[in-house]
């Protein structure tokens, strides 16, 4: 039936196409006043990993729907900068991009304003708006997403505790050490290894650190207001909670701490088959876990709490780095093509149920509700008055070369987690920030 309505569709665009060339010309963009439907093609360079397949399937059912061409290449895991810039330099370069607030200054003159566009439109908040120092609308929120530290509390039942007992870092830090000294009894460890290898160190590099971010922000948010480019230098003020919480996770864990620079761990796995009761991650697991056969009701996400005065009343890890960029280089066909799928993709009720399931939940009118069990738990957070963990960590300056550096001294404190290591860790968070800010602001 949808095919038949399609058909039908295109049919009668032909003969409005048709009547428009016998009485006058088509209004600029509009055609060429003979008949002819639009040409173009989709090229979308995927920033998520864990979207890959489902991306294509999406793909091949617009295709399929309307003959347009959408290709989709998916950059690996840390390395979406220099992708983006290879691809880029190419003739058929991507129609869709992800530019971050980071990336303003870098891919901002390449992307369309999306200021009243079709796309901008199906919005259904502003909150994930990212805009250049002239007001231009560069790109806009694809997902909403969460990060904390998933939890299985059957297992923290079976270990003789509940998550519900977990409201600070001091009651977090009781539950972990008493699984610890019961490990071999209870059959798991407390937490999943912390690999520091590119498929898993940033959510060390990009994630915990934003406890020390958001609060540096929260302290003085004037500090961080200066549109997309973040404040010039850190103050380090965190550092001490975020060592005390990165401490705890790899002295608990599956795998010695000073292994983890090998990488080619599977923390997934882990926690799916129930060798640990905490695995650091987001909401965009939660499917996966699902499909491993894990029990959704056992499944909980809780904040990052790390020592902080007043964390009782913190949420979890709420924004996104999934940015939607038009390519404005590109030819008008393709832009009108791109657009046209975007605006498909966050209508059509399959399309946009098949996307919600891979991204967790999409900002836009139309799209399907999401189902994300972790999702509901963010929202549940907020309700209850606690405040958010701003995704400050959008703001890291030249990130491949910052995370770079840091796991590089974060490899040699696992190794030997002296105090003059750990000051190697503190130095590439916070003196690394100010030299690549400088680097990429000039």
């Amino acid at each position: 039936m949808k095919k038949l309505l399609a058909m039908l569709l295109a049919l009668v665009m032909v003969l409005s196409f048709a009547a428009c060339s016998n009485d006058e010309p088509a209004a600029d963009g509009e055609g060429d006043g003979e008949g002819e439907t639009a040409t173009g093609s989709v090229y979308w360079l995927n920033f998520k990993p864990e979207s890959d397949e489902a991306l294509k399937e999406i793909a091949a059912l617009y295709t399929a729907e309307t003959g347009v061409e959408v290709k989709i290449e998916t950059a690996a895991s840390g390395t979406y900068s220099e992708t983006l810039t290879a691809e880029m330099d190419k003739s058929n370069a991507p129609t869709i991009f992800v530019v971050s607030p980071n990336g303003v200054p870098t891919w901002g003159d390449y992307c369309l304003d999306l200021t009243g566009t079709a796309i901008a439109n199906e919005l259904a908040t502003d909150a994930y708006n990212v805009y250049d120092a002239d007001g231009k609308l560069v790109s806009i929120g694809y997902c909403y997403e969460c990060y904390g530290i998933i939890v299985n509390n059957a297992l923290l039942n079976a270990a003789g505790h509940d998550v519900s007992e977990i409201t600070n870092f001091e009651t977090l830090k009781a539950v972990v050490e008493d699984i610890t000294a019961n490990k071999e009894t209870l059959g798991f460890s407390a937490f999943t290894s912390a690999g520091m290898d590119g498929s898993s160190s940033w959510r060390f590099t990009g994630h915990l650190i934003n406890l020390e971010y958001v609060h540096e922000y929260r302290d003085n948010p004037e500090a961080w207001g200066n549109g997309a480019y973040g404040p010039a230098t850190l103050t380090g003020d965190y550092m001490d909670n975020f060592k005390a919480l990165y401490d705890l996770m790899v002295e608990n864990s599956t795998v010695d701490r000073k292994e983890l620079a090998n990488g080619g761990f599977d923390a997934a796995a882990e926690f799916a088959n129930g060798e640990a009761a905490f695995y650091v991650n987001g909401n965009w697991e939660y499917q996966g876990l699902l499909d491993k056969g894990m029990n959704a009701d056992d499944l909980y996400m809780i904040p990052y709490y790390s020592g902080i005065e007043g964390e009782e009343k913190a949420g979890l890890n709420c924004g996104t780095e999934n940015y939607w960029a038009i390519n404005g280089t590109a030819s008008e066909e393709d832009i009108q093509a791109t657009m046209d799928f975007l605006v498909w993709l966050v209508t059509d009720p399959e399309a946009s149920e098949m996307a919600v399931t891979t991204f967790g939940v999409m900002p836009y009118k139309s799209a399907v509700e999401s189902t994300n069990r972790f999702l509901a738990q963010a929202n549940a957070y907020l309700a209850d008055g606690c405040y958010n963990f701003a995704w400050v960590t959008n703001y890291q300056p030249n990130v491949d070369t910052y995370r770079a550096a840091a796991v590089s001294a974060m490899n040699a404190y696992n190794a030997d987690p002296s105090d003059a290591n750990w000051a190697t860790v503190v130095t590439a968070f916070i003196d690394g920030w100010a030299v690549q800010y400088a680097e990429a602001n000039g």
